[in-house]
């Protein structure tokens, strides 16, 4: 059987489960139905050590869209790529309050197109750096300090990059080290983990949060987060890649980026949920769009964003919102504005977003390990980048050398996450992508994935 056959038969299989599991979302007496009695909570002991362990798998196709031209940066009908990521993490306390986590890693394979052609890109397990041969990398290093305020207490349970124990709900928390960004900010339990949940770049993050990172997605810096009663502050400073999307990031924080977030914690109707404010600012050398399109025209030469980059900033606002509405089913939205007259700097082009999408478990049908989620996304961007790419700019992941009829892109994910063990989950993936990397000539495209998550 070919791997096309194979993955035919698959996504039948996937599709009678989400028609299935469809029923039951919009099934009248889910919402607000009584919800099953809630397992019994073992006391959690506090650890001074942890070691975890994850093996993720990611293999994901295109079909043989439509794509009458395509550029440097292009999406390519019927293509196949896959990539392997094998992570330790190993934690201990030094002393009360304390914890340090390395994360060592080994990473191979190539996002499609080595991580090219859809803004939102369809794998968050796809680095910008790709290599045919396994190699290493060292993602985390960190110390994490706890200072308890008062208030109640509540169990820690032990997961990646946490010890298990206990802590106040009012205290202080500050992070110092190489890891990433959205470790702290912009989280979301239904949409942030693309080795457990959705897997599209704009449903994991809020798309036009340029958070700072390197290739692989970490920076060095430091966070501070207070925590009082239903509310946290955040805040954060992290360095800059010394060029836009670059394997390296600028020593001394010679450019850099602030964050700041608000989160308020609510019940409605006995179910939890959360709202999330998070802004940043990124101070770097980066190039005005329209500058470099009006040096090229002038010029007569191609467009150089380099050519124009000097020190400036750029801005940005996201909201993020999650709300269970029943113990097994839960909602999520995001939303964000970034600047769109400056290039995009680390993650991806997208100046405003729109995402919101579901997520179920599998307890309605005797599958408690088994998740669905589906969701909806769409960007879009500045009459600038349209500008800059329509004369053929590139930017960090997209530019097809041309877009003479931009469009928003649009997005549907939806994936069935089977639990074979506790430890082992095989999910199956289907991407519906309308105008990718906002050009209404090519696509829509059709990607359909295979994961495999393995976690200790």
């Amino acid at each position: 059987m070919t791997f096309r056959d194979r993955m035919k038969t698959l996504t039948n299989h996937w599709a009678r489960c989400i028609v299935s599991s469809a029923i039951l979302i919009y099934s009248p007496d889910l919402i607000g139905a009584e919800d099953p009695p809630p397992q019994t909570t073992e006391q959690v002991a506090p650890q001074q050590w942890a070691i975890h362990g994850q093996l993720t798998y990611v293999e994901q196709n295109t079909d043989g869209f439509s794509a009458p031209y395509s550029g440097p940066n292009s999406l390519s009908p019927g293509r196949g790529n896959e990539t392997v990521d094998a992570t330790l993490y190993a934690g201990v306390q030094l002393w009360p309050g304390s914890e340090v986590w390395i994360n060592p890693e080994i990473d191979q394979g190539f996002g499609l197109d080595n991580t090219l052609g859809v803004a939102a890109f369809p794998s968050g397990e796809a680095y910008k750096v790709g290599k045919n041969q396994p190699y290493f990398r060292l993602q985390r290093l960190f110390l994490r300090e706890t200072i308890d305020l008062g208030g109640d207490r509540e169990a820690v349970a032990p997961d990646l990059n946490q010890l298990g124990g206990y802590r106040s709900a009012n205290r202080w928390v500050f992070t110092v080290g190489k890891f990433s960004v959205v470790d702290i900010f912009d989280a979301n339990q239904y949409a942030h983990d693309p080795r457990n949940d959705f897997l599209n770049w704009g449903a994991i993050d809020t798309g036009s949060f340029d958070y700072a990172a390197d290739a692989w997605g970490y920076t060095v810096g430091a966070a501070a987060e207070w925590y009082h009663g239903a509310w946290t502050l955040r805040t954060g400073l992290f360095d800059l890649s010394n060029v836009p999307n670059s394997e390296h990031l600028e020593p001394g924080l010679h450019e850099l980026q602030f964050d700041l977030e608000l989160e308020r914690r609510h019940e409605i109707l006995g179910h939890p949920g959360k709202v999330i404010l998070t802004a940043f600012d990124s101070r770097g050398r980066m190039g005005l769009l329209a500058e470099a399109v009006q040096v090229a025209q002038a010029s007569g030469n191609a467009v150089d964003i380099a050519a124009v980059r000097q020190l400036r900033d750029r801005v940005g606002i996201a909201f993020n919102f999650e709300q269970e509405l029943s113990r097994d089913l839960g909602i999520f939205a995001r939303a964000g504005k970034s600047a769109g007259n400056v290039e995009a700097y680390e993650f991806t082009e997208i100046d405003r977003t729109v995402a919101v999408g579901l997520s179920l478990k599998g307890s309605r049908w005797a599958r408690a390990d088994d998740t669905i989620g589906i969701a909806g996304i769409v960007n879009d961007i500045s009459a600038a980048r349209e500008q800059y790419l329509n004369a053929g700019g590139l930017g960090i992941i997209i530019g097809d050398g041309q877009l003479p009829h931009p469009g928003p892109e649009q997005i549907v994910e939806t994936y069935y996450s089977l639990g074979i063990l506790p430890q082992l989950h095989v999910s199956l993936d289907y991407q519906f992508v309308k105008n990718p990397a906002y050009n209404r000539d090519r696509g829509p495209v059709s990607i359909v994935g295979v994961r495999i998550h393995a976690q200790l």
